[in-house]
């Protein structure tokens, strides 16, 4: 009997082995054996930041080291096109998107496409909008641009990481509004990402820039830039501490956006999963909170089908702004 219980004890042991084993072999066949970040712009704006979020965090989480790879075209439109026709089955590859990115889709410039094109997998966390001028502008206050905005005869020329209809040009529109002007007469430069906006805010070629926090925060001790104003409820913490609301100025324009990755429809399910679970592990981290805090961002954590859903809801919400707003294409 004692032989028959030492028998069973190691048959029980070699199984538990053999599951271990199982389970490790199946863990170590969905990690990505070349981790790639396609930011879909060019380097320096929002979707590059995202990115970076990612590479640091996988630093600790993979073999080898996630590469981010530059894709611009159309503020996101040439990758979303890829991502969902092309590549669509890349076990390897997380692709950067904003709100701005959901605003584009429900205008319609990135064509005939839906959310379910793609599958979006994790949040990196939420932004707020900013209004930006150089550092040798003449607007030296919120105030004072408020006040030429509101003059038909004074000529504001505001860039953005967007065209018309993207969530940049949403931002200023809201501020001419707010000024009693019709958008529709606003001077706006579009740029191929926060990046190239950033770049010609600091050669005069546009006079205010209504970007994202994120964008602004490696930018604070260059001296190259002034932050006129955050577009959020309430003053944000650490170095934007001291910059005013527009609220709090006595204009009532707020955006709050968020970042995250997808990946193609066809993806394998393990692939899929495995992103998925390493950025709820991320959520839960104080690591990645210190990373996401250092990139200029603000907690918000959505991973798998609560994150594809919570973007199927964003794109309805932003279709109907945008009929609303008649800029449907």
């Amino acid at each position: 009997m004692r032989r028959l219980r030492t028998v069973a004890v190691i048959v029980c042991a070699t199984l538990t082995s053999l599951a271990s084993m199982a389970s490790a072999t199946a863990t170590a066949a969905t990690l990505p054996t070349k981790p790639v970040c396609v930011a879909p712009a060019k380097p320096g704006g929002g979707f590059d930041l995202t990115c970076r979020v990612a590479a640091a965090w996988f630093e600790s989480q993979l073999k080898h080291p996630m590469q981010v790879r530059f894709m611009p075209g159309g503020i996101g439109a040439a990758a979303f096109k890829m991502y969902a026709t092309d590549v669509t089955d890349d076990p390897n590859t997380l692709v950067a998107f904003s709100s701005g990115s959901l605003l584009n889709i429900a205008v319609g410039k990135f064509g005939a496409v839906s959310p379910d094109d793609v599958r979006f997998v994790a949040s990196a966390g939420a932004d707020y909008g900013v209004v930006a001028v150089s550092a040798q502008s003449s607007l030296r206050t919120f105030d004072d641009l408020m006040l030429r905005l509101r003059d038909p005869k004074m000529r504001v020329t505001i860039g953005g990481g967007g065209s018309i209809g993207s969530q940049d040009w949403v931002k200023a529109a809201l501020l001419f509004k707010a000024a009693g002007r019709n958008p529709k007469g606003m001077r706006y430069v579009a740029f191929d990402g926060g990046g190239e906006a950033l770049n010609n805010l600091a050669n005069d070629n546009v006079s205010v820039y209504t970007g994202d926090v994120s964008e602004l925060r490696s930018h604070m001790a260059s001296n190259k830039f002034r932050i006129l104003a955050v577009l959020a409820d309430q003053r944000l913490p650490g170095l934007f501490r001291d910059v005013p609301t527009a609220r709090e100025m006595g204009v009532d324009v707020t955006w709050a956006s968020f970042r995250g990755y997808y990946m193609g429809r066809h993806v394998a399910p393990a692939a899929y999963d495995f992103y998925v679970d390493a950025f709820r592990r991320a959520h839960e981290s104080p690591e990645f909170a210190k990373i996401r805090n250092d990139k200029g961002l603000f907690e918000f954590s959505l991973t798998g089908e609560s994150f594809h859903r919570h973007v199927k809801t964003q794109v309805m919400q932003l279709k109907q702004l945008v009929d609303d707003a008649d800029l449907r294409q």
